[in-house]
């Protein structure tokens, strides 16, 4: 009589820990699109989740510490004109989170060290070139200041942020809308999959030509997602003919049949996967699911072992995974999702179940620290480089406020401009006011009278403006812009 082995693995035992009621954050109104993404970025530091808001688009920024119900006049980031589609932190500067929208426009905003105290609607850098909607924004891994933004216009861009231009464009790549966009590990290529049935691998510096693609991984029609893992290897997920959520793991070198292909399930959520490289561990989650599966990715086969399953009573509306460096190496924890529910966020913990209190090194090897391993000009310029690795054993402590390098001279256009500017403007002469002729038009100088606050030295001061395209720039006190009709 043959006895069945099971297979070892130090994750067999991984469990799903949700936070006590009073470590959630409470209150929050969700966004409730259709769009297929996690409405949800998270760093050592803050939490941002994408709100319902009238009017336009926002998103929340809350500190890790302020757990429990939000006030109802929480600030919001409110720069969009439509609904904010997807947002990510930088992970060089956590700090600095980047926003795509359906206004067809991509948003990078500056968090203050301590939060946001009233909401936030001026962003360090407006980033315009779609065409439609903005669904996918997602930072480089190695290079600084570079974010890739994908939208139903079909183009891929990869700006260079600092000086607020598209660095590279792929217009005519993708001949349909695209699901998913995402770097591999050292941000040398890119993986994306699309509406026409494609998965491609490419480097976006090799002007659009496709290193690798998978010309069908899913028979189904709905949407796929894909990421690259370790060893050059593609993990997918899909759907059947008979619309059964399938998971396959992908050889580029054979790109004919998968390594493995999974059935999971008949639910209709699409899965959004999450790799972790230190562990090669896979995170499944989908909108309107209640649970989150996670598999152990081996060099032998079946290759894609199931470990297990955390379920709870209430479905996700989206979610965001923790960074490495901000997990509680103490207890455990290999993973934290946090969970979108209706009108709340709920931190769940995936921890293995150690004796030990001491430091475990086979959980936590080097990972992915905060600092770039190259300049968003020698990415640009063809280099490549790993991660800069750092160790966990005494922990992560976040570093105070980094600098965020953005050449306010290069940046295009007057939304750009951050500040007022002192002097004497273009085309008027000093001591002039023009304030007759046709109302300001973008970019153009005008003056402005203000009155300061109360219990201050001068109670008038002038002021140079610069216009921008919704309203001019708006400082602590009242502002008057003189011109045949009156604009504020």
């Amino acid at each position: 009589m043959s006895r069945k082995v099971v297979r070892s693995s130090k994750f067999r035992h991984v469990y799903g820990q949700p936070v006590k009621a009073d470590q959630c954050y409470d209150d929050i109104r969700v966004s409730q699109m259709t769009w297929d993404g996690n409405f949800c970025s998270v760093n050592p530091k803050f939490l941002a989740i994408v709100v319902e808001a009238s009017g336009g688009g926002a998103f929340l920024v809350l500190p890790l510490s302020k757990t429990g119900r939000l006030d109802k006049a929480a600030p919001v980031v409110s720069g969009h004109t439509a609904p904010v589609l997807d947002v990510e932190w930088c992970p060089h500067n956590d700090h600095i989170i980047a926003s795509g929208s359906e206004d067809c426009s991509v948003m990078v905003w500056a968090v203050p060290e301590a939060g946001l105290v009233r909401s936030l609607s001026d962003p360090l850098v407006t980033l315009e070139g779609h065409s439609k909607r903005v669904g996918i924004v997602t930072w480089h891994p190695t290079a600084q200041n570079l974010l890739l933004s994908a939208g139903c216009d079909n183009a891929v861009t990869v700006w260079d942020v600092g000086v607020g231009q598209a660095a590279l464009s792929m217009d005519e790549m993708h001949p349909d809308a695209i699901y998913s966009a995402a770097w591999n590990q050292d941000g040398s290529l890119l993986c994306t999959a699309c509406r026409d049935k494609r998965v491609r691998v490419f480097d976006p510096r090799a002007g659009g030509a496709v290193a690798n693609e998978l010309p069908r991984p899913h028979e189904g029609s709905r949407p796929v997602r894909a990421i690259t893992v370790n060893d050059g290897k593609l993990f997918t997920t899909g759907f059947s003919r008979m619309s059964e959520r399938q998971v396959a793991l992908w050889d580029l070198r054979k790109p004919e049949e998968p390594l493995t292909l999974q059935e999971l399930d008949t639910s209709s959520g699409v899965l959004l996967p999450y790799y972790d490289p230190d562990t090669n561990v896979v995170y499944l989650t989908g909108k309107g699911d209640s649970s989150i599966r996670y598999f152990e990715l081996t060099g032998e086969a079946p290759f894609v072992h199931y470990l297990s399953m955390f379920t709870s009573k209430e479905s996700q509306r989206g979610g965001g995974w923790m960074p490495k460096r901000g997990l509680d190496v103490s207890k455990c924890e290999i993973a934290r999702f946090y969970k979108l529910h209706e009108r709340k966020c709920e931190p769940i913990a995936m921890t293995v179940p150690r004796k030990s209190d001491l430091f475990q090194e086979d959980l936590y090897p080097d990972t992915a620290g905060p600092d770039a391993a190259l300049t968003s000009q020698e990415w640009l310029s063809g280099k490549n480089a790993s991660p800069i690795l750092i160790s966990l054993k005494d922990g992560y402590t976040p570093q105070k406020t980094r600098e965020f390098k953005v050449n306010q001279t290069l940046l295009q256009g007057p939304k750009r401009s951050q500040h007022s500017h002192e002097g004497t403007a273009p085309g008027v002469r000093k001591g002039e006011s023009p304030r007759s002729g046709p109302p300001p038009e973008l970019g153009q100088w005008v003056w402005a009278e203000g009155h300061q606050n109360k219990g201050q030295s001068q109670s008038w001061k002038n002021r140079l403006l610069w216009v921008r395209t919704e309203a001019c720039l708006v400082f602590s006190h009242r502002v008057q812009l003189w011109s045949s009709s009156r604009r504020t």
